[in-house]
C-alpha cells in the first residue's frame, strides 16, 4: 500500500505545471466535447508509458547492488525536486493532428510527452525502490490521471483555483524528504535491500 500512496502522491504532484498538464489543456480546447476520448487517450498512454518506466527500475533494482541503488535514488530524488520548480513549457505534441481524432492524438502525444520527463523517471526510480510494481504503476497511473482529468474537464478554471507555482513547490518538496531520507537510510517500509 505504500508504494501506491507513495507513486500517487509523487506524480500528482509532479505534474502540476507539467508539460503534459499544459497538454491536457490544449488538446481540451482542441478536441470540444471530446473530453472523455482525451482522458481515455491519457490513461493508455500513462499505463504504457509506467509499465516501460517501472519495468526498467525493477530491472535496475536488482542488477544493482543496495547501496549504489539508494545513492543514486537519493539524488535522483533531489534531482527531482529542483526540476520540480522549473516550470515546463508545451513543445510541439499535440499542436497538428486534429485529422487523427482525439483519442489517437491524444495517446501518441502523451506518450511521447512523457519521455524523458521527470515523472517517467520518477517511476522508474519508485519501480527500483518498491518492490511491489503493479502498486506502483497503478499509483503513478492514478496519479497522473488525478493530475490531468480535471486539466480536461475545467480546463483555465483550474489554474485560477490552485496556482500551478504553489503546486510545483509542494512537489519539489517532496522530492527533496523522499531524497533525504534515502539517503539517510530511513528504512519506512521501502524495498532497497539495505
Amino acid at each position: 500500500m505504500e508504494a501506491l500512496i507513495a507513486s500517487f502522491s509523487m506524480v500528482a504532484l509532479a505534474e502540476m505545471g507539467d508539460k503534459t498538464q499544459l497538454l491536457s489543456f490544449v488538446l481540451a480546447s482542441r478536441f470540444p466535447g471530446k473530453q472523455w476520448s482525451i482522458i481515455a487517450g491519457i490513461f493508455v498512454a500513462t499505463i504504457f508509458n509506467h509499465l516501460f518506466a517501472a519495468a526498467l527500475g525493477d530491472w535496475a533494482a536488482s542488477h544493482v547492488s543496495p547501496d549504489v541503488t539508494r545513492w543514486v535514488l537519493g539524488i535522483a530524488f533531489l534531482g527531482f525536486a529542483a526540476w520540480a520548480l522549473i516550470p515546463d513549457k508545451l513543445d510541439d505534441e499535440g499542436k497538428n493532428g486534429k485529422q487523427a481524432g482525439a483519442f489517437a492524438t491524444t495517446v501518441v502525444a502523451f506518450f511521447l510527452a512523457e519521455m524523458g520527463d521527470k515523472t517517467q523517471f520518477a517511476t522508474i526510480a519508485l519501480g527500483a525502490q518498491y518492490a511491489n510494481l503493479s502498486m506502483v504503476v497503478v499509483g503513478t497511473t492514478l496519479g497522473m490521471m488525478a493530475a490531468n482529468v480535471p486539466a480536461v474537464l475545467l480546463g483555465d478554471r483550474l489554474t485560477r483555483i490552485i496556482p500551478l507555482s504553489k503546486m510545483r513547490f509542494v512537489a519539489a518538496a517532496l522530492f527533496a524528504v523522499f531524497g533525504i531520507l534515502i539517503l539517510f537510510k530511513v528504512n519506512f517500509g521501502l524495498n532497497l535491500g539495505t
